[in-house]
């Protein structure tokens, strides 16, 4: 890992003497070139890169989606839609960093495409690209797609795709990579999600497919359900060991989203949202004291991130998006219920007694970031079924409840804490007799369906992966969350549904943002609808 960074800068990549005639003068002997360079270390750095969001994700879709809820005022971005905390660099944070991820990935394929034998690195660059795209998409709706990452063709302005046309070309792209994907030739010698096995590869490549094609439901019901068939039929997850992840190391590239909710602000005020804390207990999921816990009484315990919390399902609560600390009509104390402050005199915590996410599990600088989970997997396969698609013989009901086993069971990966942890092992014990209780209604497609996606929004928030949270909440519909109408906000006192594009895009590439602009009903803001959020 500590080579990884050396190689962030792909225009010394390729380094070429001035002259034949003075070449051994010129040639820098410690320099690297394409003869000698191990390709492999541009695909970590781009897994790496693709997983560590941090804020990106933290600072709009955590809160966005009400997984997650602050009084602080840098989330006002997220709790309560008004511009704060460097609102403009991170509305172009996604932008930056799955272009250079996919850049990596882009530049890794253009170093063995005439190599045989590294093959499976070139069609795994190609499923790097796509996931890239995918999330660029997702977020902004259009977006430089076959000219992006074309600088070394002299294309320095590249036309924005349609999403629908982009999404044609990402699943043409996965079906022939993950087709030419060969378990009889070696693996990537870096990879930080699968450790080189081509096998799992193929698998990921699907059950990527699999999610895309669920996008499209309610824009092209036919295109969904033919690819989602065909992910289905060319093998997608199976277990948790399929889980897609990427490893961070504390000692060189450690985990940004832990290393933000580390922040001593943002590590006493962030807290699982009451939206999230109430659906886990009005069911009595298993799950709760997995997940959360409430600190010790006191500013002072409150802030001291050595010393674990309270995690009894019975003392949980959810904060409530869309308050503040600031002694105005907004402070969490005007709430109705509101716990109290924690501890005595000078020694108060304003939402102490609110369910923070254990740091044991959740705040490891070496933790894990998903990206796509067994469990998620499960639960579209779930809709899929319910929608009457043929994925195989199993029940909706079946793969509804192994997805919300393997959601649960999904948290023992996040670090060497969360593997043997008590309190998750006991609620993935619980959850055959919980799913007995509770299981997937059959009453109505619509039931089922809201039913499928509210374990999706639990599955991915508790998993840390709240890009996707957002992004199958705008798809399904579900949770049916209440928007947050907080003062100067900038969405009309609605959700989000897309990012505007980056701010930079004005002047480097003018031209085709305007273009792109213009397609979207509403203009560039963050009520406009992507193509396929209807």
């Amino acid at each position: 890992m500590k080579k990884l960074m050396l190689y962030i800068g792909l225009s010394a990549l390729l380094v070429q003497g001035c002259t034949s005639e003075f070449e051994q003068i010129n040639t820098d002997p410690n320099a690297t070139s394409a003869a000698v360079f191990n390709p492999n270390y541009l695909l970590s750095q781009s897994q790496y890169e693709y997983g560590n969001t941090g804020y990106s994700q933290l600072l709009f879709h955590s809160m966005w989606s009400q997984s997650l809820a602050s009084t602080f005022s840098y989330y006002g971005n997220g709790d309560k839609y008004v511009a704060s905390g460097s609102f403009l660099d991170y509305q172009g944070r996604l932008w930056g960093e799955n272009y250079r991820s996919a850049t990596l990935a882009f530049e890794m394929q253009n170093l063995v495409k005439d190599k045989a034998e590294l093959s499976n690195l070139y069609q795994v660059g190609t499923i790097m690209k796509v996931l890239n795209i995918a999330r660029l998409t997702d977020n902004y709706g259009d977006v430089p797609y076959t000219d992006a990452l074309r600088a070394k063709d002299g294309i320095s302005q590249p036309k924005y795709d349609t999403q629908q046309s982009i999404y044609i070309g990402m699943l043409t792209e996965l079906e022939a990579a993950v087709k030419a994907l060969d378990a009889n030739k070696g693996g990537p010698t870096t990879d930080l999600m699968y450790g080189g096995d081509v096998t799992k590869w193929k698998k990921f490549g699907n059950s990527l497919m699999l999610r895309l094609a669920m996008r499209m439901t309610k824009v092209d019901e036919a295109a969904a359900k033919a690819w989602a068939e065909k992910a289905y039929a060319g093998g997608v997850f199976t277990s948790i060991a399929d889980n897609a992840k990427v490893l961070t190391d504390n000692s060189t590239n450690s985990n940004n989203t832990t290393g933000a909710l580390r922040v001593p602000d943002d590590y006493r005020e962030v807290r699982w949202s009451k939206t999230l804390m109430d659906y886990l207990k009005a069911s009595n999921d298993p799950r709760i004291s997995a997940i959360a816990e409430v600190s010790l009484p006191g500013y002072a315990n409150n802030s001291n991130q050595d010393l674990a919390g309270d995690n009894s399902a019975a003392i949980q609560i959810g904060l409530p998006n869309g308050y503040d600390l600031n002694g105005g009509a907004t402070d969490i104390s005007k709430h109705p219920q509101y716990p109290g402050a924690s501890g005595s005199g000078s020694d108060l915590a304003g939402v102490g007694k609110y369910s923070r996410p254990r740091t044991a599990i959740y705040l490891d600088r070496s933790g894990v970031n998903f990206i796509l989970t067994y469990g998620e997997v499960e639960l579209l396969l779930a809709e899929a079924k319910v929608r009457g698609w043929n994925v195989g013989a199993v029940s909706a009901s079946e793969h509804y409840a192994n997805g919300f086993i393997a959601s649960i069971a999904s948290l023992s990966q996040f670090n060497s804490n969360a593997a043997n942890d008590a309190a998750i092992k006991a609620a993935v014990a619980a959850a055959p007799a919980y799913l007995a209780a509770n299981p997937l209604t059959t009453s109505s497609v619509a039931a089922s369906l809201k039913q499928i996606n509210e374990q999706i929004w639990l599955s991915t928030s508790t998993t840390f992966n709240f890009i996707e949270t957002w992004i199958n909440w705008r798809r399904s519909g579900y949770p049916e969350l209440k928007a947050i109408n907080f003062a100067n906000n900038f969405s009309n006192g609605t959700i989000p549904r897309r990012i505007p594009y980056k701010a930079s895009e004005a002047s480097t590439n003018p031209t085709n943002l305007a273009s792109a602009v213009s397609k979207l009903a509403g203009g560039n803001n963050f009520t406009s609808r992507t193509w396929w959020d209807k």
